[in-house]
């Protein structure tokens, strides 16, 4: 089963960054405010998924999770805008991750 990290931006600018199994069926948890959506996003108003990071398991999705939860909001950004993982710098294993593409 792969497993996907993703940011999602929020009405208020801000990034609130996760991990599913499911990538569309959760973004519609948060849009929607279900009771399965985070606190967060039902008072940040989720507006659209910004980047996806697909892993072969939950092990490696969480760990990529933590690294970018501890990034700033402007290093969030620039993984955004470059698509990339290059400023984790060494904390993460870059090579176990793939940029999602829908299909």
């Amino acid at each position: 089963m792969m497993y996907y990290t993703y940011l999602i931006r929020c009405s208020d600018n801000s990034l609130y960054c996760g991990i599913t199994t499911n990538i569309k069926r959760r973004f519609t948890e948060h849009k929607e405010k279900s009771p399965k959506g985070a606190k967060y996003t039902h008072t940040h108003n989720a507006e659209k998924i910004e980047i996806v990071f697909v892993s072969e398991n939950r092990s490696l999705a969480s760990k990529l999770e933590y690294q970018i939860k501890r990034l700033t909001k402007e290093k969030k950004e620039i993984l955004i805008s470059e698509k990339s993982l290059h400023v984790l710098g060494d904390k993460a294993d870059k090579e176990c991750y793939t940029l999602y593409k829908e299909k």
